[in-house]
């Protein structure tokens, strides 16, 4: 049994517990002992404590080695991580391997980004009476952050809150997704091991609960969260004056226009929506097609769909694996069966088999149908034919959310034209909506989210603007 990490110290003992299962096969992995309402009293007060007593006074070469160093150990150590989301989250060995790359170049911007915080000399000069003066901005850390962080990508998305926190001088409580918090554990005892002060990363093991406490406890500073939009609407509405950053869902909709090369659009599409099983925030789940290109990118991405290998995440061949539980599964293919019964059809796939759905391509879909209205968050995406740019400008800001798209062309001018009109936290062209980097501005408009990550942005996120004023003498 595994349990909290608290004040450097794990708490295992005498509380309610959970198992851990493999979503592919059903297999124990593990027990996790629940967080008592005193162990998160602790969790809080540790890492309030820490902050004033240790972090807030930390100087940046010290955060930026502990970061480096974590880094180094993870990369020793990255198959161990990969296997273990592999069986917890039920990804595919190949995208966990990946998401652990990914988690230790997250680890690096960090430990570079710590050093670079850099202020501003104001030129008080510049308004009246301000001649004999100096200002000073600094950026300062907040205090205690609070990183509520979801299954999809248990490491990856974990560090693009803890990271940027540690980096910035705060301190984390760290409350992870019930169903993958293996990988969150051996990431705590990795900062630790890398010489990460006790109380400055304080993990809390429970459920939903554990993520409301937290957003109304006066010794949080800032909430982070990534999950779903009903979520992060109640943390908004309780947060009061705290700072928060709230990745929500998305429908992301990507644009092939008829001078597209469409074998590239095909290929890279049909990892857009369906890798991991579609459980991706910025998942392609709406592909408009210009009509005169729509029947020749049906046939082929059906036939790129067909061609995807379904089975065992642990296989190297594996491209689709389990979602992460059966009641997630079913959900999906009752949406798809909503979808068929108010007159849309299924091109490809459709099936379930207890946590594994057959990849899904819908057409003759409807813009209040809930595969494109709502975040399918499963291996379902939709194509759907369109005119003209005005047209399709329109179809794919129709919605509440607003986190990533892909347009397809080869016409530049258009492609900047459409990105710019396009309602997006960001837009990518000729490439999907699904790719992202670690440093560049991640986030949402409309009810997609509040505020940004990619390290540098997430930094800003976490500290405080201060002015320092000074009256020279003449």
């Amino acid at each position: 049994m595994i349990g909290s990490i608290i004040n450097g110290e794990e708490i295992n003992t005498g509380n309610d517990s959970i198992d851990v299962k493999n979503p592919y096969n059903d297999e124990k992995m593990e027990e996790i002992a629940l967080a008592s309402d005193n162990e998160f009293e602790q969790a809080v007060t540790s890492a309030f404590d820490a902050f004033h007593d240790t972090m807030k006074d930390m100087p940046a070469h010290e955060r930026s080695d502990i970061l480096r160093k974590t880094a180094d150990l993870m990369e020793e150590r990255a198959d161990e991580f990969a296997e273990t989301i592999m069986k917890e989250a039920g990804k595919p060995i190949y995208f966990s391997r990946g998401e652990v790359q990914r988690s230790i170049q997250v680890l690096r911007f960090a430990s570079e980004e710590a050093k670079h915080i850099s202020g501003e000399v104001v030129p008080m000069d510049a308004a009246i009476d301000g001649d004999g003066r100096l200002g000073l901005v600094k950026h300062v850390p907040l205090g205690v952050v609070a990183a509520i962080t979801p299954f999809n990508f248990p490491l990856n998305l974990s560090l693009h809150k803890i990271a940027p926190a540690i980096a910035a001088g705060n301190t984390v409580i760290f409350k992870p997704a019930e169903k993958t918090p293996i990988s969150a554990h051996q990431l705590a005892t990795l900062f630790h091991e890398a010489g990460l002060p006790d109380g400055v990363l304080n993990l809390l093991m429970g459920a939903g609960e554990i993520g409301e406490k937290l957003v109304t406890h006066d010794k949080v500073h800032k909430i982070s969260f990534t999950g779903s939009l009903p979520v992060g609407r109640s943390i908004k509405e309780s947060a009061g004056f705290k700072k928060v950053t709230l990745e929500l869902g998305s429908n992301s909709p990507n644009i092939i226009f008829d001078d597209s090369n469409i074998n590239d659009a095909v290929n890279m599409l049909v990892k857009g929506a369906f890798a991991f099983s579609g459980q991706v925030c910025i998942s392609a789940q709406r592909i408009y097609v210009q009509k005169s290109a729509y029947d020749q990118f049906l046939k082929k991405y059906i036939q790129a769909t067909e061609d995807l290998t379904i089975g065992d995440p642990a296989s190297e061949e594996t491209d689709i694996g389990p979602m992460i539980s059966e009641e997630e599964a079913k959900r999906a293919k009752e949406w798809i069966d909503d979808a068929v019964e108010n007159g849309a059809k299924v091109a490809a796939g459709g099936k379930r088999n207890g946590t594994i759905l057959k990849p899904t391509i819908m057409t003759d879909v409807k813009s209040n149908m809930k595969i494109i209205a709502d975040e399918v968050f499963a291996p379902i995406v939709s194509i759907i034919p369109f005119d003209t740019e005005e047209d399709v400008v329109n179809y794919s800001n129709d919605s509440i959310y607003g986190l990533q798209a892909g347009v397809f062309t080869k016409d530049i001018d258009r492609a900047f034209r459409v990105a710019d009109k396009l309602e997006m936290g960001g837009v990518w062209i000729n490439e999907i909506s699904t790719y992202r980097q670690d440093n560049h501005p991640y986030g949402g408009v409309k009810q997609s989210g509040v505020g940004r990550e990619g390290v540098k942005y997430a930094v800003d996120g976490m500290t405080e603007t201060k002015f320092i004023g000074l009256k020279l003498k003449e």
